[in-house]
């Protein structure tokens, strides 16, 4: 079986679980406060792997390094980055509209791949990205006034985070071992978690069992910390090297429609028609890089997927 249709299968997986988990999220940190919450979701994650490696892969501790450090530490900034300002950002804005910003990083990796990697865009890469900025506009308006507000941000630097990520896996996948990478990444999102937690936050709720003890906060724990965090990174780090990292971001472009239809089931979100008018501009803006048009002289318009990176 082809392996990138295996890998591509994947990831759609993973997306899938990825916007399913917002409203979940959104709910937990009601009681558990968002650094917080991600400290211990990421530690959890963390642990079952290292037992996992531990139990199972014992050998591949021989090929630890400091390279291996550095790049699983540099995929885990970056992944920190992201979920800080995704789940802080879930507190002033719903998970319709966070999933769409987020999901402009789909966007945002032809640009970065061609300031850090020296890869020029295609030009409709360049058209996708004005017509997802004007979806944007769309979403984010509130009666036909503009109303980008605090949360907004927050998500909006939540996409810039996730499209590093994005780049840098593409980077480091195929030349370190997917479960050390992987652990790796995991504990730097948790120990950047916990540090900013005691921070900003008040850090000791971590461990405050009538906290953890909620429902919400337990349930989303469990569900993230397993699915959406150790299975789902293992399985990108593992996949993405089977393909590229504009199909990647294609794929994940699914996620806010994922995040759109399960908010929509589980909390009873919706969305004006001028927030309608914007998602639609920002899923057009994410998949137009995706795809070339050429008109050749005496034969019919063709269309086909043009797949940068």
């Amino acid at each position: 079986m082809n392996k990138q249709w295996i890998a591509d299968v994947s990831l759609l997986a993973v997306t899938f679980v990825w916007g399913a988990t917002f409203v979940v999220v959104q709910n937990a940190i009601s009681f558990l406060e968002p650094l917080s919450f991600n400290a211990v979701r990421f530690w959890l994650a963390g642990l079952f792997l290292l037992l996992w490696l531990l139990l199972f892969y014992r050998s591949l501790l021989t090929q630890w390094s400091s390279s291996l450090l550095r790049a699983g530490g540099w995929m885990g900034l970056w992944l920190f980055s992201g979920y800080a300002f995704q789940t802080i950002g879930l507190l002033y804005t719903t998970s319709s509209k966070t999933a769409f910003i987020t999901g402009l990083s789909v966007v945002l990796v032809p640009l970065f791949s061609f300031l850090f990697l020296k890869q020029k865009p295609t030009a409709n890469a360049v058209f996708g990205a004005l017509i997802a900025t004007a979806g944007l506009y769309f979403l984010t308006m509130n009666g036909g006034e503009w109303s980008m507000n605090r949360g907004d941000v927050f998500v909006f630097f939540c996409a810039i985070s996730f499209a590093m990520h994005i780049i840098v896996t593409g980077k480091y996948s195929s030349r370190y071992p997917t479960l050390l990478l992987t652990v790796i990444q995991i504990f730097t999102v948790a120990i950047m978690c916990s540090v900013f937690a005691f921070l900003f936050e008040d850090g000791t709720q971590m461990w405050n069992v009538a906290v953890l003890r909620q429902q919400e906060v337990w349930t989303a724990l469990m569900i993230t910390s397993l699915l959406a965090t150790a299975l789902a990174f293992l399985i990108q780090t593992k996949f993405q090297k089977y393909t590229t990292a504009a199909r990647v971001a294609l794929i994940f472009a699914m996620e806010p429609v994922f995040a759109a239809i399960t908010a929509y089931i589980w909390a009873g979100e919706r969305l004006s028609p001028a927030g309608i008018i914007g998602c639609i501009g920002i899923l057009s803006g994410m998949i137009l890089p995706e795809f070339r048009f050429s008109l050749s002289f005496g034969k019919r318009l063709s269309t086909k997927r043009h797949l940068t990176r």
